[in-house]
């Protein structure tokens, strides 16, 4: 039961809570109307209430004071990011909102295959609303931004007129399986456009590599052995693309190196790559969108890096 303005003349049949809440009203000695403030205070701790925008569904409710607000702030602010994180990026079981964009590409006949755009949630921004409600409670939405490629779609037709980066690297056709896998995810990669500021993953854009989609066994590297695995090979296509990207003003956002020399690129060019767990990412900061245009022979494989006229000298590392 909630307690009333004549706390001080309850019986000692009380419960304990209310007790406590009467101590703190005599010793402060508070007026009614205080009193009440802070019977609220003490019983019903303040709620912040996470709300999906899109749904309106609730995501996450929680009292500031359970987690520390006003005791241990710092502590406090350390599980508010916390929360912001795991809602972003997800945890091991429960996927984040954030999401990778899928970029758009040219088809055989010049037009525009839209991809999907990405959804990013700015961790800064939930911890700051949540700081600032936190002494009084709120409902909060959470700031969902829409990623969206940034290109100029009559810029399309004229993006295969210069080629300002370029790079080559050879394997054997003979290795029949990683041949067919460095061909498949060459294919998955040609005519990508890259807008300014677009960030490009390799596994969004290949995606999985399983037999299903033809992918087949070859010898790939894991903890410094060669071990059959189905899409091994695919890492030359990763390694040629980051060469040739390289050569632009993007910045690089993930890459990691293989645990062996490898061979097909010079030490420390490489950049490996495995399905949900090493991606190989960049941002294209130059200033100007490009695409990608990739190309399979029997020994070989060219990346190029291709825009307008216009662009050619914007996308030129400085």
């Amino acid at each position: 039961s909630g307690c009333q303005p004549n706390l001080q003349t309850k019986d000692k049949g009380d419960n304990e809570k209310n007790e406590q809440v009467l101590d703190v009203v005599t010793d402060f000695q508070l007026s009614t109307s205080e009193t009440a403030v802070a019977e609220q205070q003490f019983i019903y701790p303040v709620v912040i209430t996470l709300i999906d925008p899109r749904t309106l569904q609730i995501v996450k409710s929680f009292s500031p004071q359970l987690l520390g607000f006003g005791v241990d702030d710092k502590l406090y602010q350390t599980k508010v990011e916390e929360i912001a994180r795991k809602l972003a990026r997800g945890t091991k079981d429960i996927p984040g909102y954030d999401q990778q964009m899928e970029l758009d590409r040219v088809d055989v006949n010049g037009d525009i295959v839209k991809g999907n755009p990405g959804i990013l949630l700015k961790e800064s921004e939930l911890v700051e609303k949540i700081i600032a409600s936190s002494y009084k409670g709120e409902d909060i939405f959470l700031p969902l931004y829409l990623l969206e490629s940034n290109y100029n779609a009559e810029d399309i037709p004229l993006m295969n007129d210069v080629t300002v980066a370029s790079f080559t690297t050879y394997f054997s056709s003979s290795e029949t399986g990683r041949s067919r896998n460095i061909e498949l995810s060459a294919n998955a990669l040609n005519n990508i456009i890259v807008g300014d500021g677009d960030t490009f993953s390799f596994n969004t854009m290949v995606g999985e590599r399983s037999v299903s989609k033809g992918y087949q066994p070859a010898p790939e590297i894991i903890n410094k052995q060669l071990v059959m695995g189905i899409g091994g090979g695919i890492c030359q296509t990763s390694s040629t693309l980051f060469n040739a990207v390289d050569q632009l003003g993007v910045k690089m956002k993930e890459r990691h190196h293989h645990s062996l020399n490898i061979g097909y690129v010079p030490t420390g060019r490489d950049a490996t790559v495995s399905y949900d767990t090493l991606d190989f990412k960049f941002q294209n900061n130059s200033g100007a969108p490009f695409l990608i245009r990739t190309f399979y022979s029997k020994n070989t494989l060219t990346i190029e890096i291709r825009t307008t006229h216009q662009y050619k000298e914007v996308l030129k590392k400085s």
